[in-house]
């Protein structure tokens, strides 16, 4: 690909992201997105499709960045969930997409299920080796839930504004959280393993 060609494609990319996180699929328009890249939105049209298309491209790339920079530690799965927390409290947008998306695709397939299931069994797999348990429902249901766990604040930051305090997203009240579900995650796995 030639460096315009990947320098236009980043760009649209990088202003999609925005748009998306801020609108949603139905909401985000092409023209703004446009705008934001300062690029021609033919080349949306181009590059990607429609706009549906470019919003899978978006999150197909955040969905990557996730996996790149979230990993499963040797020794210790409640600090992958602490890694999850991390990421989100650096980067919701990605949360917001998740949302926008199940949204507008509510229970139907979304365009990249299969990946996306090979990519959670993978995480499953390596999850429940460091359980020493093999892959479950009830372990599936663990991860699910951990995973939620360490979401949910910065899905809903008006509950978590409400319910913890006005200074709830200070970095300090952000560490607690952290420690919180560390903590939280080591119960849950040591209970689970007892049953």
């Amino acid at each position: 690909m030639p460096p315009d060609t990947a320098r236009t494609r980043a760009k649209l990319l990088d202003a999609a992201r925005a748009e998306f996180a801020e609108h949603g699929i139905a909401g985000a328009r092409v023209d703004r997105i446009a705008l934001r890249a300062g690029v021609n939105k033919e080349r949306i049209y181009a590059y990607f499709g429609n706009k549906e298309q470019l919003f899978q491209h978006v999150l197909t790339e955040s969905l990557q960045e996730l996996n790149t920079v979230v990993t499963m530690p040797n020794d210790d799965p409640a600090e992958y969930i602490a890694q999850v927390y991390d990421f989100y409290c650096a980067r919701p947008e990605l949360l917001r997409l998740l949302v926008w998306e199940a949204l507008y695709y509510g229970h139907d397939p979304v365009p990249d299920e299969e990946r996306r299931v090979t990519s959670y069994a993978a995480k499953l797999q390596e999850f429940a080796d460091h359980l020493g348990v093999k892959p479950s429902p009830d372990v599936a249901q663990l991860l699910f839930s951990l995973i939620g766990v360490a979401a949910w604040q910065q899905t809903m930051p008006q509950m978590s504004r409400v319910l913890l305090g006005a200074d709830s997203e200070s970095e300090e009240a952000q560490q607690n959280r952290r420690k919180h579900l560390i903590e939280f995650t080591r119960a849950s796995i040591a209970s689970m393993k007892q049953s």
